[in-house]
C-alpha cells in the first residue's frame, strides 16, 4: 500500500524525468554522428553557465540590496535621536551612491554627456574606488584578472550589507500601510526604468542627431534641435527607405492595419460564437484553433513564403486545378445558354497568379498570411469574454421576444466592450508594427510596394544606416499609435464598465 501511495504521489516527477532523459538520449543519438568539428564540451558549457550565473547573481543581488534599503525605510524606526542621525546619514549616502551609479550608466551609454568637469569627477569617484580595489586585489594576488571584478563586487556588497546590519541593530520594527506595496512594485519599476524608459529616452536623444554610418553611429554624432527638424523634414519630404515616400507607405500601412484588424475581429468573433455553443469535441476544436497562434511567427512566415511560390506553391497548385476544372466544365456545358459562357469567364479570370512579382498579389499574400495568424488570438480573447456573460440576460431577452440579432446587438456587444477595446487596440498596435510577416515573405517587394512604415524604418536603419532619421521615424510611428489609442478610447468609451 505504501509503495502504491509513493508511486501515485511521485508519478508526475518520474514521468518528467523519463521524458527529459528520453529527449536527451534521442538528441544525442541524432547529433553524435555529425558532431565532428563541434568544439562544445563540458568545460565550455561550465564557463558559459558561470557567466550566466554571475550575471543573474549580480541582478538578483542588486535587487536584494535595493529591497533591503526600502524595507528599512518603511519597516524600521531608529530607537533614539543618535540612531536616527546615523541611520539617515547611511541611507542618504547609499541613496546618493545609487544615484551616481544611474548617472554613470547614462553617461557610459551616451544618454547624457558629462564631459571632464567636476560633476563628471564626482560621478566617477565610486567607480575609481572600485577599480582601485580591483587592482589592489590583483596585485596582492588575492584575485586573478578574471575574478578580480567579481571579488571586488562581493566585498563592496558585503560592506553595504554591513551598513544595513548597523541600521538593523539600532532600529526597531514599525508598521507601514504602503510599505509592502512599494516593495512589491519596486522590481517591476526598475525593470521598466532600464528596459523601457531608458531606451525611449535614448531614442528621443538619437532622433535629434545626425547619427549615421558616416558619423560612426553615435561616436561622432552631433545633437540639437536643428538635426531633429532636418530628420523630421526628410521623413515627410524625402524617401523613407530607397524610393518610397512617407505618405505612400503610411496609407498602405493604414490599409494593411484596417484589413487585418477587421478580419481578425470578425473572424475571431464568428469562431468564438461557434465554439461557445454546445458542441461535441469542443476542446479539440479550441486546441486546433490555437495552432496558428502557437506556431512561432518566423516559422509560419517562412513556410507560407514557400506556399506562395509561383511554380510549386500550394495556392497556385489549387488555383491551377480550379482553372482546369472550370475550363473542362465550360467546354462540356457550351451548348447550355449562359452557363458555358459563365464558366468560360471564370476559367479566364481564375488561375495561378504571380504572388511575388505582382505588387497587388504580393500585398494580398502578406494579408492572407497575417489574417490566418491573427484570428486565433482574437478568438481566444472574445471566447473568454463570451463565457463571462451570464445566460440570465439571454433568457430574459428571449422572454421579451428579442431576436438573435437583437440579443447580439444589445447584450453581447455591450458586455464584450471591456474585452474588445483592449484587444482591438493591441491588434492595431501589433499589426501596425508587424514587421516579420512583411520582411520574411516579400522583403517589402516588389519595388517596395508591400512595405509598411515599420519595414521601411528597418531598411532606413540597417540598409541605409540613417540612425538619427530612423529614431525620428520611430517617434512619429509612436505618436500616430498614441493619438489613435486616445481617440479610440474616447470614441468607443472603452474605459467605461460594461454596466454603465
Amino acid at each position: 500500500m505504501e509503495n502504491e501511495n509513493f508511486l501515485r504521489k511521485n508519478l508526475p516527477a518520474i514521468l518528467w524525468i523519463a521524458v527529459i532523459a528520453s529527449i536527451y538520449f534521442i538528441l544525442s543519438s541524432l547529433i553524435t554522428p555529425f558532431s565532428e568539428g563541434i568544439t562544445l564540451n563540458t568545460e565550455i558549457v561550465i564557463e558559459r553557465l558561470k557567466e550566466i550565473g554571475s550575471f543573474l547573481f549580480g541582478i538578483l543581488g542588486g535587487l536584494a540590496i535595493i529591497e533591503i534599503y526600502f524595507f528599512q525605510i518603511f519597516f524600521r524606526q531608529p530607537i533614539n535621536s543618535t540612531a536616527n542621525i546615523i541611520t539617515r546619514v547611511i541611507q542618504v549616502a547609499l541613496g546618493l551612491l545609487t544615484f551616481t551609479i544611474i548617472i554613470y550608466f547614462f553617461n557610459l551609454t551616451d544618454l547624457i554627456k558629462l564631459g571632464d568637469g567636476p560633476i563628471s569627477s564626482f560621478i566617477n569617484t565610486p567607480f575609481d574606488i572600485f577599480t582601485s580595489l580591483q587592482k589592489s586585489l590583483i596585485s596582492a594576488k588575492i584575485a586573478t584578472k578574471n575574478s578580480g571584478t567579481m571579488i571586488a563586487g562581493i566585498i563592496i556588497s558585503l560592506g553595504v550589507l554591513a551598513l544595513y546590519a548597523v541600521i538593523q541593530f539600532i532600529s526597531k520594527p514599525r508598521s507601514s500601510r504602503v510599505g509592502l506595496a512599494y516593495l512589491l512594485i519596486l522590481p517591476a519599476f526598475i525593470g521598466v526604468l532600464f528596459l523601457i524608459i531608458y531606451p525611449f529616452l535614448f531614442e528621443i536623444k538619437l532622433a535629434f542627431s545626425n547619427a549615421s554610418l558616416g558619423t560612426q553611429a553615435t561616436k561622432n554624432a552631433e545633437y540639437g534641435l536643428i538635426f531633429g527638424w532636418e530628420n523630421l523634414k526628410a521623413l515627410f519630404t524625402g524617401s523613407v527607405a530607397k524610393d518610397a515616400k512617407f505618405l505612400e507607405v503610411f496609407w498602405r500601412t493604414i490599409l494593411w492595419t484596417g484589413i487585418n484588424v477587421t478580419f481578425h475581429t470578425l473572424g475571431g468573433m464568428g469562431l468564438a460564437i461557434l465554439l461557445h455553443r454546445p458542441l461535441r469535441f469542443k476542446g479539440l476544436y479550441r486546441t486546433l484553433l490555437v495552432i496558428p497562434w502557437a506556431i512561432p511567427g518566423t516559422i509560419a512566415a517562412m513556410a507560407l513564403r514557400n506556399e506562395f511560390d509561383s511554380r510549386y506553391g500550394l495556392f497556385n497548385i489549387l488555383l491551377g486545378n480550379l482553372n482546369t476544372w472550370l475550363t473542362t466544365v465550360s467546354q462540356n456545358t457550351v451548348n447550355i445558354v449562359g452557363i458555358g459562357n459563365g464558366f468560360a469567364w471564370l476559367a479566364a479570370t481564375i488561375g495561378p497568379v504571380s504572388w511575388k512579382q505582382d505588387p497587388f498579389w504580393a500585398f494580398v499574400s502578406v494579408l492572407i498570411a497575417n489574417i490566418w495568424l491573427g484570428i486565433p488570438f482574437m478568438s481566444v480573447i472574445i471566447l473568454g469574454g463570451l463565457q463571462s456573460i451570464s445566460q440570465e440576460y439571454y433568457e430574459a431577452a428571449e422572454i421579451d421576444g428579442a431576436s438573435r440579432w437583437q440579443q447580439f446587438r444589445n447584450i453581447t456587444l455591450p458586455l464584450l466592450r471591456p474585452v474588445l477595446t483592449p484587444a482591438i487596440i493591441l491588434g492595431v498596435v501589433w499589426t501596425f508594427n508587424k514587421f516579420d510577416i512583411i520582411y520574411l515573405i516579400t522583403q517589402g517587394g516588389p519595388q517596395e510596394k508591400t512595405d509598411i512604415l515599420v519595414s521601411s524604418m528597418y531598411k532606413a536603419a540597417f540598409q541605409f544606416y540613417r540612425y538619427g532619421f530612423t529614431a525620428m521615424f520611430a517617434l512619429v510611428i509612436f505618436a500616430i499609435l498614441f493619438v489613435f489609442t486616445l481617440i479610440y478610447l474616447k470614441v468607443s468609451g472603452g474605459l467605461k464598465s460594461a454596466t454603465e
